[in-house]
C-alpha cells in the first residue's frame, strides 16, 4: 500500500514540494533520479506496547473507534492481538473490531471479549514482510545452506513460505545450491533436491513441505565443494574470450558428410571402450586450450573418489 500527496507553491517560484509514503523500498521501486533528490525517512514496525496502547484508545474512542459499543476486552485478549499482529496496527485494529462485532452480547447488552474471541478474530501471526525483508530472508536461506546450518536454513525457508512467499522459489534455490555448494562432493544432493521439487509439485502445500524439509537437511549436511561452479566460470570465461572456430581436433569433428581427407582424419579417433578400463589418453580440447584445467576436485566427499579414479586413469596411459 502506498499513498502520496503534493502541495504546489505558486508557479512563479518554480518550487514543488512532494511528500510520499510507501511500504516498498524506495531505492528499489522508485526512479533513482527522483530518490536522489529526496530526503528519505524510514519508519519501523510498531512494538507490542505501542499496538496495545492504540487498541485501548480505540476501545474508548466513540467517534473514530469502538467507544460506542458497551465492550470490555480482557488484558489477555488485547495482549494476544498485539503480539500476533506482527507490528501491523491495521491488522490489530481489524482483529479487535471483528472480535467486538462477532462476540455475542450478554443479557444486559454488554460485550465481554475474552482470549478465545481474540484468537478467533486473528488466528495466526501476520507474517507478511516488505520487499527488503523478503530478499533478506532469501539471502539468509542461501547462506545457511552454504554454511551447512540445517536449523537456520529450515527456519528461513519456513519464514519465507509462511510469510506468503512461493515455496517453488525456495525449491529452485535449493536445486541450485545442491550443485553450486555441494556439486560433485555429493552428486546425490541434486537428485534429492529435484525429487523434492517434483514431490511438492505433485502433493502441494502443506504435505509438500515434508520432502522440502528433508531435502534442505540433506543439502545442508552434505559435504561442500565449490569446484563445479569454479569449473563452470573458468570454462565460460574461455568460451567468451577465446575465439577458435577451427579449434576442434579433426578426429573429434562430425565428418559424416566430409570429404575423403576428413573421413581419413576421423579414423585417428580413439574409441575409449576399445581400451582397458574404458579410458584412453587423447586430446579433446582445442590446441589453444589443450593445457587448460577447469575442474579440480577437492578432498571432500565423492570428489575424493574422483581424485582416486583420475590417478588410476593416469596409470592407464
Amino acid at each position: 500500500m502506498s499513498c502520496s500527496c503534493t502541495e504546489y507553491i505558486p508557479a512563479e517560484q518554480g518550487t514543488i514540494i512532494f511528500i510520499g509514503s510507501t511500504t516498498e523500498n524506495p531505492y528499489a521501486s522508485m526512479t533513482p533520479a527522483i530518490v536522489s533528490r529526496c530526503r528519505t525517512f524510514e519508519f519501523k514496525r510498531l512494538t507490542e506496547p505501542e499496538i496495545k496502547g492504540a487498541l485501548l484508545k480505540a476501545l474508548k474512542d466513540a467517534r473514530r473507534g469502538l467507544g460506542e459499543y458497551p465492550a470490555t476486552v480482557s488484558d489477555e485478549a488485547v495482549n494476544h492481538i498485539a503480539r500476533v499482529a506482527g507490528g501491523d496496527l491495521r491488522t490489530a485494529y481489524n482483529a479487535l473490531e471483528l472480535a467486538v462485532l462477532t462476540t455475542a452480547p450478554k443479557a444486559d447488552g454488554t460485550i465481554d471479549v475474552g482470549l478465545s474471541d481474540a484468537e478467533q478474530s486473528i488466528q495466526q501471526k501476520a507474517l507478511s514482510y516488505n520487499g527488503d525483508a523478503y530478499y533478506d530472508y532469501i539471502s539468509a536461506f542461501c547462506k545457511s545452506l552454504r554454511g551447512s546450518d540445517s536449523n537456520a536454513a529450515l527456519y528461513y525457508a519456513m519464514r519465507i513460505i509462511e510469510g506468503g512467499g512461493d515455496p517453488m522459489l525456495v525449491l529452485r534455490r535449493l536445486v541450485i545450491h545442491s550443485c553450486e555448494d555441494v556439486g560433485a562432493a555429493d552428486p546425490q544432493a541434486l537428485v534429492v533436491a529435484t525429487s523434492a521439487m517434483y514431490a511438492f509439485e505433485k502433493t502441494g502445500y502443506p504435505e509438500g513441505l515434508i520432502p522440502l524439509s528433508s531435502a534442505i537437511i540433506y543439502v545442508c549436511e552434505a559435504p561442500k565443494s565449490y569446484s563445479v561452479k569454479n569449473a563452470m566460470l573458468a570454462a565460460q570465461k574461455d568460451a567468451r574470450e577465446i575465439r577458435d572456430d577451427e579449434g576442434v581436433p579433426p578426429y573429434l569433428k562430425d565428418n559424416t558428410f566430409g570429404d575423403r581427407q576428413a573421413k581419413a582424419q576421423s579414423a585417428n579417433y580413439k574409441f575409449p571402450h576399445d581400451y582397458f578400463g574404458g579410458y584412453v589418453e587423447q586430446q579433446y580440447l582445442p590446441d589453444k586450450l589443450k593445457d587448460r584445467v577447469y575442474y579440480v576436485p577437492t578432498d571432500y566427499g565423492y570428489e575424493k573418489t574422483i581424485k582416486e579414479i583420475r590417478k588410476l586413469k593416469g596409470k592407464l596411459k
